[in-house]
């Protein structure tokens, strides 16, 4: 299973919210979350993504995972668990014994290729809970088309 996550936020602190796509070896959808986090920094949220994609694909029984962050940091926890705030940290450790029953990876994507979760992390700011959903919603629907197709996608400002 692989899924990308990504992180939002306005203002650092500010509202934040992550987001996650799970997708299987053909690239097809599995499913995905979005989820408001409150108040926090751009590190929370990027680590929170991460925490809550493993915690999913634990209970999920998804036994071969492959997360993919535009967060460097996110990465570099993995190394070093004194990068998680504090307020994680013990959902972190958690989560790293959960790897241990698991074949898993965590790499770093650059934020132009991780469009669709950051989409969808920015659509979270906008509400107040979390969101489960079994097909993708219509927003994100035609960039995943295109990432499956090996299509670029082009930012621009």
């Amino acid at each position: 299973m692989k899924c990308n996550t990504h992180g939002a936020s306005i203002g650092n602190p500010g509202p934040t919210a992550c987001a996650c796509i799970f997708r299987n070896n053909h690239g097809e959808s599995k499913g995905g979350f979005a989820a408001n986090l409150g108040i926090a920094n751009a590190l929370f949220e990027e680590i929170m993504g991460v925490i809550l994609a493993i915690e999913i694909a634990y209970y999920g029984n998804w036994d071969h995972l492959w997360i993919e962050s535009d967060s460097k940091l996110a990465t570099l926890a993995l190394k070093s668990p004194i990068i998680v705030p504090w307020e994680l940290k013990n959902r972190w450790l958690n989560c790293m014994r959960k790897l241990n029953s698991m074949q898993f990876i965590l790499t770093h994507i650059y934020r132009e290729d991780n469009h669709y979760a950051d989409k969808l992390a920015n659509l979270r700011l906008t509400v107040t809970n979390f969101i489960w959903w079994q097909s993708p919603l219509v927003v994100i629907r035609e960039d995943l088309v295109r990432n499956r197709l090996g299509l670029p996608n082009f930012r621009f400002c």
